[in-house]
């Protein structure tokens, strides 16, 4: 189990998923896997990690994923201290669920809600 609101995933998505995936292999030697359609995941040698995709219809972006208990919880105390939700809360294939806000600023930032324990 992650430690509480660790910083857990990152992405870099951009509007070619195939020359982002090219240049960090080549720069850092990261393991690069196609995941779905648009997204690949990045297993970097150590720390965390992340995913690799092309954009769609939203905007370029580089980000981390925060973990929380309760993704919707956290959704409401964002909005409640300024923040504004970007998107989800989407289900994804282990279980779990991610969101993602707008700070004050308009940086986006990604929450991630483990998936459920059996």
């Amino acid at each position: 189990m992650p430690q509480a609101n660790a910083v857990v995933h990152f992405e870099i998505l951009g509007k070619d998923q195939k020359l982002l995936e090219a240049f960090y292999k080549s720069v850092f030697d990261w393991q690069i896997t196609p995941m779905i359609e648009g997204y690949s995941l990045v297993k970097p040698g150590s720390g965390i990690a992340g995913g690799i995709g092309a954009m769609g219809e939203g905007r370029a972006h580089v980000t981390f994923y925060v973990a929380v208990e309760d993704v919707s919880a956290a959704l409401a105390l964002i909005d409640s201290k300024g923040g504004k939700k970007a998107f989800g809360p989407h289900p994804i294939p282990d279980g779990g669920i991610i969101a993602g806000f707008l700070d004050p600023e308009g940086n986006l930032i990604g929450l991630v809600q483990g998936p459920p324990r059996m």
